[in-house]
């Protein structure tokens, strides 16, 4: 995510870095090439100036602590800064009504019908709440076959009627159903168009008359860059919505619409949505994005993904087969699922500072475990639970079952048994004291 951007500040940095002092000779080549790394992430001229200008004065009023070094105050000025940019601080979203109305609009292409079953699949899962998806998109080809498998996979009910060819008439009959099947939030996904044209801005318009939302988020491609910033103003200049959410983060996004978009329109981004597993949507905290923009990363994120997908109930069982030393391959396996359910792996390690810049170049992904998982699943039952009877003839079965080499399947027995070796310190831990699960 951004990394141009983060390598170009990071550049940036260096400038003033050993300095004694921050003067305003020292700074001025720092500040220039902030202001060309903006640009060049695809920031408006005009915001890259005043963000710049204001990260200046700033910096120039500031007195050096003895503990703080120039370079380390200007990071935390810039980190400062891109957060105000971006918003500041996290925006509420109103899921308030009888039900409460989502609208979702944007262009065509930018992620409108996977982000809707997101949504739902968060306000399900983490405000437990009861939502219904609208298929709103009579143009599109497949648009509400598209929601219905979404619709499926995360478990929420989707109205539509493919034989109604108005758009504010389903909407309005989807409101009235929701409220006969008990539904407290009610997401319509509109159609889009490849440009902004009057047929389409009308149509949302009408919907938003009909419905009285109370939120109106506008889906962007981030991958677009300041044309999805121009793109928003047009749309908030006849919608007057409540909310951005930026999706595809997790494609070469320059970051130049992260950076815009709420400068531009004066509205706040509420959510990120990167790649296609429904569970990877996040609200947004400009405070951490800008963290993960400067490589900081974000622990914070990393920890909530983590409490996600904790069970208590599995962590006290593991716990105890660990201070007994008998920690398995299928309790190995159950580890890397969690792992794999809290997205995508370079993502998860970009948030670990210093870790994100160290693996930039390296190809990282959720694939990495197929060989893994291919060499445990070639296991018996028995040999799962039962490590140390795996002996060289087993071994071959299992390089046979699985396509690796007994090279490395003896590689992976020799980790896994040093990984057991390092948990045996576990037992000198108080009960509780490795995962925090004892008597409170």
């Amino acid at each position: 995510m951004f990394e141009n951007l983060t390598d170009r500040l990071e550049s940036a940095f260096k400038q003033i870095k050993g300095e004694g002092r921050i003067t305003e000779l020292n700074i001025a080549a720092t500040v220039k090439d902030i202001r060309r790394a903006l640009i060049d992430a695809d920031v408006n001229y005009k915001i890259a100036k005043e963000f710049t200008d204001t990260v200046k004065e700033k910096a120039l009023g500031q007195k050096v602590l003895t503990a703080v070094s120039p370079g380390q105050l200007m990071v935390k000025i810039v980190k400062d800064e891109l957060a105000s940019l971006m918003g500041g601080a996290e925006s509420e979203f109103n899921a308030k009504g009888n039900p409460a109305v989502v609208l979702i609009a944007g262009l065509q292409g930018s992620g409108k019908t996977t982000f809707s079953a997101k949504l739902a699949n968060y306000l399900k899962n983490k405000r437990g709440l009861s939502p219904m998806l609208v298929a709103g998109d009579i143009y599109r080809p497949a648009a509400i076959e598209q929601l219905r498998i979404l619709g499926e996979q995360v478990n929420v009910e989707v109205y539509s009627d493919a034989e109604n060819r108005d758009a504010v008439d389903i909407a309005k009959n989807a409101l009235r159903e929701s409220r006969s099947r008990n539904k407290n939030v009610v997401i319509i996904d509109t159609a889009g168009r490849l440009a902004i044209d009057e047929a389409m801005m009308s149509e949302v318009e009408n919907i938003k008359q009909a419905v009285q939302p109370q939120e109106i988020l506008f889906v962007v491609d981030s991958m677009t860059g300041q044309d999805a910033v121009n793109t928003a103003k047009s749309f908030n200049d006849r919608l007057n919505f409540s909310g951005v959410v930026l999706t595809k983060l997790d494609g070469d996004t320059r970051g130049g619409a992260a950076l815009s978009i709420k400068y531009t329109v004066d509205k706040p981004i509420k959510f990120v949505s990167m790649g296609e597993k429904l569970d990877t949507l996040d609200v947004f905290y400009p405070e951490r994005m800008a963290q993960r923009i400067l490589g900081m990363g974000d622990i914070t994120t990393l920890v909530e993904r983590a409490q996600s997908q904790f069970d208590e109930e599995q962590a006290k069982k593991l716990e105890k087969k660990i201070r007994k030393n008998q920690f398995d391959f299928e309790d190995f396996k159950q580890q890397l699922e969690q792992i794999k359910k809290m997205g995508n792996l370079k993502d998860l390690m970009s948030m670990i500072p210093g870790v994100g810049k160290a693996m930039k170049d390296i190809d990282v992904s959720n694939d990495s475990f197929k060989g893994i998982e291919a060499m445990i699943n070639s296991m018996t039952p028995y040999e799962r639970a039962n490590p140390d009877v795996i002996d060289q003839n087993r071994r071959k079965r299992i390089a046979s079952g699985s396509g690796k080499d007994l090279a490395e399947i003896n590689a992976f027995m020799k980790q896994f048994d040093q990984m057991k070796q390092m948990m045996k310190s576990l037992n000198k831990l108080p009960a509780g004291g490795r995962f925090g699960l004892g008597k409170r």
